[in-house]
């Protein structure tokens, strides 16, 4: 167990550069395909929707 604390003693933390440049790639990926997005959670609702009133 002690080699497992040490490994992730020994790896580096990821900084907070990295981590805004993921965000902002994530952001804008999704203002690209927000229409796209949007049309896929409504189809797969209406599907839900129907599909939970013929049980």
């Amino acid at each position: 167990m002690d080699e497992v604390y040490a490994f992730f003693a020994e790896e580096e933390a990821i900084g907070v550069v990295e981590i805004i440049l993921i965000l902002v790639v994530l952001i804008g990926l999704v203002m690209i395909f927000k229409e796209q997005l949007v049309s896929l959670v409504e189809n797969i609702l209406r599907k839900i929707t129907t599909q939970s009133n013929t049980i």
